[in-house]
């Protein structure tokens, strides 16, 4: 009977096989196809990442789409060709054209200056993620289509990104065609449903909402207008049409060049940020800043700005008195605004943290889009060090990067790729006669986020420890300050007549001029978030006072340095000398070192005769502390690059702080 009943109990379970092997089977199908299938370009797909890469995708800087021509400030000019009584920073050279007919029509890269316009739009939603699932959800089409009008462009921002996972993936496909015979898009508008634009004539609805997928939401449609051919458009009607497309979260400003249609797809409400579809006419390349230089009078100012943090959303405020603070992103703008118009820097920093991180910055291009507007208002060159938060979200720094090198003014470089870090780049500031030379050295690095030890690489883990300047940082610094090359100091400007009376000023009584001539490197400047950990040690004795040389509020908050080191103060910073001559002393070439990273910190302390310098908070949207004004550092350069003075301007519009650093007045070393 038992033998019996164990045979009836392997039949059954025989006869279960097959199905419980199918489904487990078909389980497995579902996981590789949704979730652990990744496609993988064939060469010739590869072969075009290029123009799929934000990594690779750049133009020459202030490229001209007029004529094909592209042009930019540059001091490569001869001396010759620059006229007289102009600047030689003013005078712009042709450079090699831009041949905008070799832009790729196929994939979607809205940096780069399409002057070709847009044939048709469409809308779609899928429930699968058409980054991982290819585009399965694409509009139809026919090779004759895509011959005729251009093959369809997804644009890779999902619109219904704020609605949830259930909402599923919405996006915005365009055919982009360079054929003169094609009616081209001229205008966009964004309807209610049952209302369309008058008159109709040449408006075309894309029949899916711009709201599907969302609930208890009235529908949206996305209506466009074409107009006449591209061989029948004048220049002027053909430098207005539509020629990109793009997303933008949140309620700020959208990308420069690009304009927000009214009204958001998505409302913003409690947690949810609003959505916005935004749109290009014709080409808006980014004005480039002429090269650094110093004025006539011999000055250079730098504004640092440290840790704005500032998020998709307009920005929660942080430990202030005021009552009601709301949208500390653009309420911080505005003090940073007042701050520009009172110092009138020639440059502008900001050394990291542009980016809150923690969850609240998830589309970089969106937050990227608002910080720096203060500054490229007002058209001062700036440029950026990373910071410890900037890459929390997912987007990467080399994103960042060709991201920040596409708005306005921008001088930030991406640097060697065979080193630690992204961002680490030299910028030389020069004198405004026609010798052009070489007055000021300023140095950026990365001092990375964190530092990964081997229980995170199975992302079981966030890590918690700080990264730091590496050693291929340091020899990358000490090769860049080795080839920099020695000049007469204190400098005399060119006496040629494109210096007007200034030269008799410059000789004048009430100049303080050094009485010793030397060769030697100019004086340079260093910017990074992080402090090293020679920020806390014991400071130098002023040997006139007797007194440490800690100037400014420190101690407020623990210290913020990483807890590993490669040395860069001492291998770095202490080898890099004004002149390798030993007549000449030891003199060191960085003066000063400007950090973020502590809000409640800014202090300038000299170590071993290095000013080690924070720059203190200065957003609403960073943490702070009541009774602890924002504020922001300046470093002042005079006499040819010889003095650098520092203070710091308040949200009251106090100055604290003034010191000199450097030159006539500086405590001696």
């Amino acid at each position: 009977m038992v033998s019996y009943s164990c045979f009836r109990f392997l039949r059954a379970l025989r006869s279960m096989c097959a199905p419980i092997t199918a489904i487990i089977g078909f389980s497995f199908l579902l996981t590789w196809i949704f979730i652990l299938y990744q496609p993988t370009p064939g060469p010739g797909i590869a072969q075009r990442l290029g123009w799929q890469s934000w990594d690779i995708v750049s133009m020459p800087n202030n490229t001209d789409i007029n004529n094909n021509v592209a042009s930019k400030p540059t001091n490569q000019s001869s001396d010759s060709s620059t006229p007289e009584g102009v600047d030689w920073w003013n005078v712009t050279n042709t450079e090699d054209a831009v041949d905008v007919s070799s832009l790729p029509l196929d994939v979607w890269a809205p940096l780069l200056p399409h002057d070709t316009g847009l044939s048709e739009i469409a809308v779609t939603r899928c429930v699968v993620n058409p980054e991982t699932a290819g585009d399965l959800c694409a509009p139809d089409s026919t090779s004759e289509q895509d011959a005729i009008k251009g093959k369809w462009v997804r644009v890779p921002r999902n619109l219904n990104f704020e609605g949830g996972y259930m909402s599923g993936y919405l996006n915005i496909y365009y055919r982009r065609t360079r054929r003169q015979d094609i009616n081209l898009i001229t205008n966009i508008r964004l309807l209610p449903d049952r209302e369309e634009p008058y008159p109709i004539d040449n408006w075309h609805q894309a029949k899916l909402s711009l709201r599907s997928g969302l609930f208890r939401v009235p529908p949206l449609y996305l209506w466009y207008k074409t107009g006449k051919t591209a061989a029948e458009m004048t220049a002027e009607e053909k430098a207005n049409i539509i020629t990109e497309l793009d997303i933008l979260y949140g309620e700020d400003v959208p990308w420069y060049g690009f304009e927000k249609l009214e009204p958001p797809t998505m409302q913003e409400k409690g947690r949810v940020e609003a959505t916005w579809l935004t749109y290009r006419r014709g080409v808006k390349v980014p004005p480039r800043a002429p090269p650094l230089h110093f004025s006539h009078s011999g000055k250079f100012k730098v504004l640092q700005v440290a840790d704005l943090h500032y998020s998709v959303s307009q920005g929660i405020c942080r430990d202030t008195i005021f009552n009601p603070c709301e949208r500390s992103d653009n309420l911080t703008n505005t003090l940073l605004g007042r701050v520009l118009d009172a110092e009138k820097p020639d440059f502008v920093v900001f050394t990291g943290d542009q980016l809150n991180g923690q969850g609240t910055s998830w589309d970089a291009k969106s937050v990227l889009a608002k910080f720096a507007k203060a500054v490229t208002d007002r058209k001062i060159p700036w440029a950026v060090v990373f910071g410890n938060h900037d890459e929390d979200d997912g987007w990467s720094k080399e994103a960042q990067v060709t991201m920040l090198k596409g708005l306005p003014y921008s001088l930030v470089e991406r640097g060697p790729k065979d080193i630690h870090g992204v961002g680490n780049y030299v910028l030389k500031v020069k004198s405004a006669d026609a010798s052009k030379t070489h007055l000021l050295t300023l140095y950026f690095l990365d001092s990375g986020s964190y530092s990964k030890g081997f229980l995170d690489f199975f992302g079981f883990f966030t890590p918690t420890e700080y990264d730091w300047i590496r050693q291929n940082q340091i020899d990358w610094f000490l090769q860049e300050s080795g080839s920099i090359n020695q000049i007469e100091r204190p400098f005399t400007p060119d006496t040629g007549k494109d210096m007007g009376s200034i030269w008799g000023k410059r000789q004048s009584s009430d100049q303080i001029t050094p009485q010793t001539v030397k060769l030697a490197k100019p004086n340079a400047l260093m910017f990074f978030h992080m402090p090293l950990p020679e920020s806390y040690m014991k400071a130098d004795t002023d040997p006139r006072t007797k007194k440490p040389l800690d100037v400014g509020i420190s101690g407020q908050e623990t210290p913020g340095n990483a807890k590993h080191s490669d040395g860069f103060f001492e291998k770095g910073i202490l080898k890099a000398l004004e002149s390798d001559h030993r007549g000449a002393g030891n003199a060191l070439e960085v003066k000063a070192i400007g950090n973020g990273h502590c809000h409640l910190t800014e202090n300038c302390r000299r170590i071993k005769g290095v000013w080690l310098c924070f720059g203190g908070g200065g957003s609403y949207s960073a943490y702070g502390k009541i009774g602890f004004d924002r504020r922001f550092r300046i470093y002042d350069v005079s006499d040819y690059g010889e003095t650098i003075r520092t203070y710091k301007r308040t949200e009251k519009d106090e100055i604290v702080d003034e010191m000199i650093l450097s030159g006539p007045g500086a405590p001696p070393i």
